[in-house]
Order: structure tokens, then sequence, then C-alpha cells
């Protein structure tokens, strides 16, 4: 269901360029800000390990250094029948975890050293589990797409702007009304932005199921949510808002953002789907 939802998401979000798109950059406009978008993400696609493992200070671990996170992840990643990752520490006391990297074969999982204190190795078994997940589904890759079509909707807004304030665009342009111009400029990236962050959120919802069944208990993970949702909220960590999608729990505070803007979904749902499928199993 997760993958239908997502598919239905990205086809939402093509449609939306296409049409929205059209409308306010035309056709030469939207294949400009498409190629820049392009451009920018997936050079970020190809380099997201380093650029994300350097901004938080992350160090590559060697099976002495970490030797229970070692174990943990090369058992489940011979359950899953996937290549072992390279595996990170972040120097960082407040609880979490990422997975980067383009493909399988260039995977790479860190987890922060304030997770490895606080949860126990079949909860840090779930957590692994749920970011080898990740890695499987190929989510930075998808979220990579969300971002290049999302980016290219908002340069072409952004170029629309510019456009009206300095008259490069007559209220007559394919006849359109420069208040219904003006008011698709505001929506079409919100509309946009909405959808790149329920893609966000269905990916995670996936990870964990996908987690749960590499690891074969869906109450491990569901237990380790729990502890870092409280964790993260005592031990604050400083992040880049744009990379806060990639750890397993969101760092940042949801009390002032609503839930169509989260990245994350609640992690009373999340707990829950995961219990229910524990009573399935």
């Amino acid at each position: 269901m997760n993958t239908i939802k997502t598919v239905m998401l990205m086809t939402m979000l093509t449609l939306l360029l296409v049409y929205g798109g059209a409308y306010l950059g035309g056709k030469q406009g939207m294949t400009f800000a498409l190629i820049f978008a392009f451009l920018m993400n997936f050079v970020t696609y190809f380099f997201s390990d380093k650029i994300v493992l350097k901004m938080y200070r992350a160090r590559e671990a060697t099976e002495a250094e970490a030797p229970a996170l070692y174990r943990i992840v090369r058992s489940l990643t011979q359950k899953a029948g996937m290549p072992m990752p390279k595996v990170y520490v972040i120097p960082s006391q407040s609880p979490n975890a990422f997975a980067t990297g383009r493909n399988p074969n260039h995977a790479v999982v860190a987890a922060t050293e304030g997770i490895m204190g606080i949860l126990t190795e079949d909860e840090l078994a779930g957590v692994m589990a749920h970011e080898l997940a990740h890695v499987k589904h190929r989510d930075i890759l998808i979220g990579t797409i969300a971002a290049t079509i999302a980016g290219a909707i908002s340069y072409l807004a952004m170029m629309a702007r510019w456009a009206m304030i300095f008259g490069g665009r007559s209220s007559d342009d394919r006849g359109g009304n420069p208040i219904v111009a003006l008011i698709m400029m505001i929506v079409v990236p919100i509309a946009a932005m909405l959808i790149q962050m329920a893609i966000s959120r269905s990916r995670e919802y996936a990870a964990d199921a996908g987690g749960a069944h590499i690891h074969g208990n869906p109450r491990a993970l569901a237990s380790a949510l729990r502890k870092l949702h409280k964790g993260v909220k005592a031990v604050p960590m400083n992040v880049n808002p744009a990379t806060s999608h990639m750890l397993i729990v969101s760092p940042l505070s949801g009390r002032s953002m609503m839930k169509l803007f989260s990245t994350h979904p609640p992690m009373e749902e999340r707990i829950a789907r995961l219990e229910s499928l524990s009573l399935g199993s």
C-alpha cells in the first residue's frame, strides 16, 4: 500500500509540474527549471553520503571500535541478502540514526553515540533494520526525484514572480489573469512541497514495515521509537533542516509544525502500525 501511495503521489507531483509549470513558465521555462533542478539534485544524489556524513562529523567505525553495531548490521544484511554497508558513528549524545548512499552497493548506515547508549541490542537491531530497508527500497533515489520535481516547480514560481515584477510577462500571455497567476505562484509551490512531504512520510512507513520484516520483531522497533521520541526531546540535535528527513526520528520540534508539513509521520501512528504488524504475525 505504501508503494502504491508513493506512485500516486509521484504521479500527482509530475502532473503538477506539467500543468502548473506550463502555466507559470510555459514549455521553455518548465524545461529550463527541470534541467536546473535535475543537475542540482542529482549532483547531490551522487555525493550525498560524503556531504551528509561530513555535515554530521560522522567517522567510519571499525569492527573493533563498534563491535555490537557491526555485529547487528552484518547479521541483518545477511538476513536481507544485501551487501554489507559502511558503518559510521556520529559524535552526538542525541539518539538518532540514518542511512545514505545512492544504492545498496554504495550504502552507509550511521548511528549516534547517544542511540547506542539508550537502546538494547534488540531495539538497536530494529533501528538498523529500518535504515537498511531505506537502502533496499532505494529511498534516497525516490527522495531525489521528488526533490527535483518540487525544486523545478519552486524555480518556475520564482521566475514567474520576477517576470511579473519586471514586466516580462503581460497579463494577456496565454490569456492569463494576473490575479490568477499570482495565486498560482503561491499555491502551486506549496502544493508541491506538501506532496513531497507526503512522499517522505510514506517512505518512513514503508521503512518501518520493511525493517520489521528484516528484523523479524516489529515490537523491537516500536520500543526503540518510543525511547528515541523521548530522547531527541531530552537531548536536542543540531541539524540542518534540509537533512532532517533522513533521520529515523525527526530532531525538529513538531509542536509548531503542521502535520502536513512534517517529513515524518506521527510517532503514535508509527508505533501503532508496528504493534499491529506484531499482532498480525
